[in-house]
């Protein structure tokens, strides 16, 4: 009670003042039609401004679910066009196969753990095998490259990024073809390093640089990055440096990629070596 006297008597004035204030604003705008049109607009500008951000406010808040929804749009179109692309050619399709040659199949998911500024460096997903992933299976955010599957639980999978010093990755570049093998060196996140292009050939800086789909794991054609530096290195080979496409920093969706010929064609491959 003490405090409260005493909060009264320190600010007695200004609230004197505001009380009579607000008195005189009643007068004048109840007995003025134009100082009472203008108070209202005033009024109702200012709740349109307070309207106009909480509306601001919700959209962001409600970015993570329209993420969310775009990314599973996202992987069943993928799908689709897998199915379409298969039904090209049906006639050397057998009569049991269900999928129509699909070979690749699609699926979303959240990154839930990641980092970057490791040597070795991996991430995690809200999707295990109880939603159908699998170790070896290829990840990508967009149609640009992050990594692949290495283990999995029920309800969890762990990637390794391409930010690792253990990840190699088939890539080309798309301009000539010519293919070499992909790793990161362990400096900068946002490139890598691309190896084994002979020096005979030409190599632009701004050239893309796509997967080739050798490894059985990623699709052909995923992009990587762009050629950033080229460099004559002791051996007959260049070595580019590849500005990434993906900036693992802000990673939250993702596509998971099943190869669905991935088996037969690694039984085979196994048979003839």
């Amino acid at each position: 009670m003490r405090n409260l006297l005493n909060f009264l008597l320190k600010y007695i004035n200004i609230i004197v003042f505001l009380f009579l204030e607000g008195i005189a604003l009643y007068w004048l705008t109840s007995g003025n039609s134009y100082h009472n049109s203008t108070v209202v607009k005033g009024m109702q500008g200012i709740t349109r401004g307070l309207e106009e951000r909480i509306s601001n406010v919700r959209s962001y808040l409600n970015l993570r679910e329209i993420n969310a929804n775009l990314s599973a749009e996202n992987s069943s179109l993928r799908n689709r066009i897998e199915k379409l692309s298969a039904r090209e050619d049906l006639r050397f399709v057998s009569v049991g196969d269900s999928l129509f040659r699909q070979q690749y199949q699609y699926t979303h998911a959240r990154v839930i753990n990641n980092s970057v500024n490791k040597q070795k460096n991996y991430f995690t997903i809200d999707k295990g095998t109880l939603q159908g992933i699998k170790v070896d299976m290829a990840v990508t955010s967009g149609k640009d490259v992050v990594g692949v599957i290495v283990g999995c639980s029920g309800n969890f999978s762990v990637g390794i990024s391409l930010l690792n010093l253990d990840f190699r990755l088939s890539a080309r570049i798309r301009s000539n073809g010519y293919f070499g093998s992909l790793s990161w060196d362990g400096r900068n996140y946002r490139h890598a390093v691309l190896n084994e292009i002979p020096q005979h050939i030409i190599v632009n800086v701004g050239d893309t640089i796509e997967t080739t789909g050798f490894s059985a794991i990623f699709p052909e054609g995923v992009e990587i990055g762009t050629v950033s530096d080229v460099k004559k290195s002791g051996s007959d080979f260049y070595k580019i440096t590849i500005e990434l496409f993906t900036d693992f920093k802000k990673v939250q969706y993702v596509n998971v990629i099943g190869n669905l010929k991935r088996t037969e064609q690694i039984q085979l491959e196994n048979q003839l070596q």
